[in-house]
């Protein structure tokens, strides 16, 4: 049986879990491979850096153990998208419980050859982070399943919890906060 093409088409993915429902291990993998990567930086721009890989993981591993409840009101894509947001926010919510003091991210050293490079990098970074964390929360998720990951504004809605307009509303006013913060 051939691999079916990767992309977001939702037939690809209803193909997949007719073939992992019936017993066909390759595809559950295939499904990883096509949207663990997005999901992954989903959980990276909702800073959750160094738990990013064990999200995705537990994402799918809830997924998996749901398939059966998935209705496909919504895509595969967005339903795991939603389940990633989840359980972010049930992480947050413990960690808040238990008092965690935040990690210290440590950068690598540049070598003399990257230095300059090196040095433009972080700085661009971190205007950027900077302009992404003037945004609400709800505007930050927004604008990054917008931007990085392509979600239309009704599949943000669903996996924000809030309405289409809604979800237009805070991408513009996301655009505008960052492009006033990068203009300045």
């Amino acid at each position: 049986m051939t691999e079916p093409a990767r992309g977001g088409d939702d037939t690809i993915d209803a193909e997949l879990i007719a073939r992992w429902r019936a017993g066909d291990q390759r595809a559950a993998t295939l499904l990883v491979e096509r949207h663990g990567p997005s999901l992954a930086r989903f959980a990276t721009s909702l800073g959750e850096r160094d738990a990013a890989e064990e999200l995705v993981q537990d994402t799918f591993v809830r997924a998996f153990g749901a398939i059966a409840s998935f209705r496909a009101d919504s895509s595969l894509r967005t339903w795991l998208f939603t389940i990633l947001r989840r359980l972010c926010l049930d992480r947050r919510r413990a960690e808040r419980r238990r008092r965690v003091v935040g990690d210290v991210q440590e950068r690598h050293a540049a070598t003399e050859f990257d230095a300059l490079d090196e040095l433009v990098a972080t700085e661009t970074q971190a205007r950027v982070r900077r302009a992404l964390e003037r945004l609400t929360p709800t505007q930050r998720e927004v604008f990054v399943l917008r931007v990085s990951e392509g979600l239309s504004y009704r599949e943000i809605a669903d996996v924000a919890d809030t309405t289409e307009g809604a979800a237009r509303v805070h991408y513009h006013n996301a655009v505008r906060t960052i492009k006033e913060f990068l203009d300045a």
